[in-house]
């Protein structure tokens, strides 16, 4: 269905009117607690959709959109959007999304509310010819982190973006999954905690966390839910590990680069000078881990495009800092909900053990292995924490999904 310029228009104009934040008590982004490395500023032609945190908030979201590509307010008649749309990420990954995913939701954790979540992921679906999901067919639910569908968190431009994000890319991935997007009231730890639970309790056979902070405990019972799947942003800002990902119960997920290439595959990846990656201060090594070095729990399990400059087309009708409609977007935030989509194609989430599945398929076939690039410097006795490499990495994990067997 053809997206007339016209009609992208009027909405554009309406969500300029919409409020940019959720509160006006607000304050610069500090550096991450814990990681080994302040928060790194976004490259001169990229804005951070959780630049700043509001008062309470411990958790930032690590979405990123290109300014160089916004302004793009409607998409006239037989063209697309700029950014990688759902056939280039299906193509890159292997991915059965057209037969699997039936009878499985991919439950969307995040901050306060996008007014427009719904609406905007119908011209998402529409553009790129996937089924429609809606709320009145129950594909599409959204609901507080107590479950209320009436009693919301209050707006947040910059979060909004965040959604349209997670819920476009679980689109892209598993069009045949439903979805159960939850927003906490603040992103907070216990309110992230408690949405995250309500997810579970919702029914959501894998969830996707695109958010971080700096390490506070060894473990978080609202992060571990066996028999289900939750995966967790890695972060944006290099070496350092962040939470949820370094919980030995979360699957972390780290970020690429991934460009179309004349080769076997049709494209290639190398790691994203971004991606987060760590060696954790106070998560235990699990038993699945086998990598020399970091003798704590090592992050990240695997990877999928993050790089803004090779980013995802997202449609965002809920202005953040002017801008709205077709953007494109880049982040640990786009690889968490692409993996944790893999694992709903898959189906296999009651069986998995965590991460244990890809630890175990590691230099097999099963994953595009990721060699080259690095996002910092670490210590030497773990520099693969850094630096990508044949077999396990921290940017990259194991690499990418080539198909879904890993998973």
């Amino acid at each position: 269905m053809r997206l007339h310029f016209a009609r992208a228009l009027a909405l554009a104009s309406v969500a300029t009117i919409a409020a940019c934040s959720g509160g006006s008590t607000s304050q610069t982004l500090p550096a991450v607690p814990g990681a080994g490395t302040p928060m790194r500023s976004a490259s001169g032609n990229v804005i951070r959709s959780c630049a700043t945190l509001l008062r309470g908030d411990t958790m930032r979201c690590y979405a990123q959109f290109r300014t160089d590509t916004a302004h793009r307010l409607g998409v006239i008649e037989n063209s697309t959007p700029a950014g990688y749309g759902p056939a280039d990420l299906q193509s890159a990954y292997k991915l059965p999304s057209s037969t699997n995913g039936s009878g499985q939701t991919v439950g969307i954790v995040d901050a306060y509310n996008d007014p427009n979540a719904a609406s905007d992921l119908a011209v998402y679906r529409s553009q790129y010819g996937l089924p429609a999901c809606t709320t009145g067919s129950g594909c599409f639910k959204k609901v507080s982190q107590t479950g209320s569908t009436t009693r919301l968190p209050r707006n947040n431009g910059g979060w909004a973006e965040e959604e349209s994000l997670d819920i476009d890319m679980a689109s892209a991935i598993c069009p045949n999954c439903h979805i159960i997007l939850v927003e906490a009231t603040s992103a907070s730890n216990s309110n992230l905690a408690a949405a995250e639970n309500e997810a579970i309790k919702l029914g959501a056979t894998v969830a996707s966390n695109s958010y971080g902070g700096g390490e506070t405990g060894s473990s978080n019972s609202a992060y571990n839910h066996p028999g289900h799947i939750i995966t967790a942003s890695a972060g944006d800002s290099g070496y350092g590990a962040q939470q949820p990902c370094s919980y030995s119960t979360v699957v972390c997920i780290g970020g690429t680069s991934l460009t179309k290439a004349n080769n076997s595959r049709g494209w290639s990846e190398t790691a994203w000078s971004g991606s987060g990656s760590g060696c954790s201060a106070v998560v235990s090594k699990p038993s699945w881990q086998t990598d020399k070095g970091c003798t704590r729990r090592s992050e990240s399990d695997t990877s999928a495009d993050a790089d803004p400059n090779t980013g995802v087309a997202v449609y965002d009708s809920y202005a953040y800092q002017g801008y709205s409609g077709w953007l494109v977007f880049g982040g640990t935030s786009v690889s968490s909900p692409v993996i944790a989509s893999v694992y709903a194609l898959a189906g296999n989430a009651s069986s998995m053990n965590y991460a244990q599945s890809i630890w175990a398929a590691g230099g097999s076939s099963a994953l595009n292995d990721v060699t080259s690039g690095s996002n910092g410097n670490c210590p030497s006795q773990y520099k693969y924490i850094c630096n990508a490499g044949v077999g396990y990495d921290g940017p990259t994990g194991w690499g990418t999904p080539n198909e879904v067997s890993a998973y």
